[in-house]
């Protein structure tokens, strides 16, 4: 695959550059603080795996937006696709005045989302909408309020979707009152709590008959694998079991698969690995190429159980970007990325899976295709290393390389580069990253 930028990582100048000073104090100026960055380190343009900020440096781009351009950066058949839209349509809201490329994409999410029955979706705009209508969606059709998610679980930065959100610090910390009817249960997190994914999920399970009851939960929402989280996979068995335990009460059972869907592990969706078939499916990120879509897919019984009108929105699958996505299905099939991103798993595998065993502050490194994390801890336990997690980070950035941070304790290195990173970027960015974990003695 021929790319517009080198993909090396090439530094002229510190980081961050001049440029980025000078725009650091004009978004200073005129952004609001809340909206917080992880570098000051400002984009001009990017290909494939590699960033170019604005005063002519070339970084390793190992975070994809968290998780968004997972064919690369800048793909040209998709900007190709999305241009040649913008120039026949850019907008008649689909309920007022629909267009094929709404149609089509629901089509394809039908035909790539786990599970041979009927399905329908709907299209919004960003992940944390997804969650929403999911929620509407599955309380119409169970005539039930109360909604679950697991600990540790992030669902997006709405009201409702912060309320779902495990976490309170930054994003829920003085933004309540929350809606009601949302409980957070324990999750399986192997690492910490050391139980199979049988009793994980009996622990689970426990918690709602005792604490909320099953009669009354309409949704259960999981991420199978939690991103913001700290990449927490649970151990095999527990999703199985909780889609039982749904299945025999009546409880709809969700993947929120924004951050880890659309072909990010060597699937479709991360669910697969697990076995098992949800009633609906999130997706977003990295669905169209970086342009702004997300979608609800699930059974047609439960998407049908609203009424016409309920679910839907101004810029719901709009026509730019559905175009987009269309085109990011087909370079994912014709150019195997699926099989790519199994590519980057051995080589992630290969590169760092010994870091646990080299490395004092590393206590777990765990991953599917291009989706891994580093918990860090302190040497000798296995309590959090935040203050690790800060350092490393900023060695990192200083040196042109873009990791992402992660984990309820804010102490896992969260690795997502684009499937189609090469291995000698994956060999440069983990040499800058062992240096990192070297510095700290």
């Amino acid at each position: 695959m021929e790319f517009s930028v080198p993909q090396e990582r090439k530094l002229v100048s510190e980081l961050p550059g001049p440029k980025s000073i000078a725009l650091q104090e004009r978004r200073v100026a005129s952004v609001s603080r809340g909206a917080g960055t992880l570098a000051n380190i400002y984009m001009d343009h990017g290909a494939g795996a590699i960033l170019v900020d604005v005063d002519g440096n070339q970084l390793i781009d190992l975070g994809c937006g968290i998780g968004v351009t997972t064919i690369g950066h800048a793909n040209p058949e998709v900007a190709e696709a999305a241009y040649e839209q913008s120039k026949k349509l850019t907008h008649t809201l689909f309920t007022v005045t629909p267009y094929e490329n709404y149609v089509a994409v629901a089509e394809k999410l039908a035909e790539i989302t786990p599970g041979d029955f009927e399905k329908r979706s709907v299209l919004v705009n960003s992940g944390a909408e997804a969650v929403e209508n999911a929620v509407k969606i599955a309380r119409k059709f169970t005539g039930r309020r109360a909604i679950v998610s697991l600990d540790h679980a992030f669902h997006g930065r709405t009201n409702l979707t912060m309320a779902m959100t495990y976490r309170p610090w930054p994003e829920r910390a003085g933004m309540g009152p929350f809606p009601g009817e949302l409980y957070s249960v324990p999750v399986s997190y192997p690492f910490r709590d050391g139980l199979s994914g049988e009793d994980a999920a009996a622990k689970t399970i426990d918690y709602i008959t005792t604490h909320i009851g099953a009669s009354e939960v309409a949704a259960f929402f999981v991420e199978p694998i939690q991103g913001d989280g700290g990449i927490v996979i649970p151990a095999p068995g527990y999703f199985a079991a909780i889609k039982k335990f749904c299945d025999d009460n009546g409880i709809v059972f969700v993947a929120d698969e924004i951050q880890a869907g659309i072909a990010r592990t060597g699937t479709w969706y991360s669910i697969e690995h697990h076995g098992v078939v949800p009633d609906l499916v999130t997706t977003a990120k990295g669905i169209a190429g970086g342009f702004p879509l997300a979608a609800v897919t699930g059974r047609a019984d439960i998407m049908d159980a609203v009424q016409p009108g309920g679910i839907g929105g101004t810029f719901g699958g709009n026509p730019v970007s559905t175009a987009a996505a269309l085109k990011v299905f087909e370079i994912i099939e014709r150019d195997n990325l699926l099989g790519e991103a199994l590519r980057v798993e051995r080589a992630l595998q290969a590169r760092i899976g010994d870091w646990a065993e080299r490395f004092d502050i590393v206590g777990e490194v765990r991953g599917k295709g291009a989706m891994f994390g580093v918990e860090l801890v302190k040497p000798g336990t296995r309590d959090p290393n935040p203050e690790a997690l800060s350092a490393v980070l900023k060695f990192a950035l200083e040196r042109g390389v873009i990791p992402l941070d992660a984990g309820s304790w804010d102490s896992v290195l969260r690795i997502m580069p684009s499937v189609v990173i090469s291995e000698a970027l994956i060999d440069d960015a983990a040499t800058v990253l062992e240096e990192a974990f070297a510095s700290l003695g």
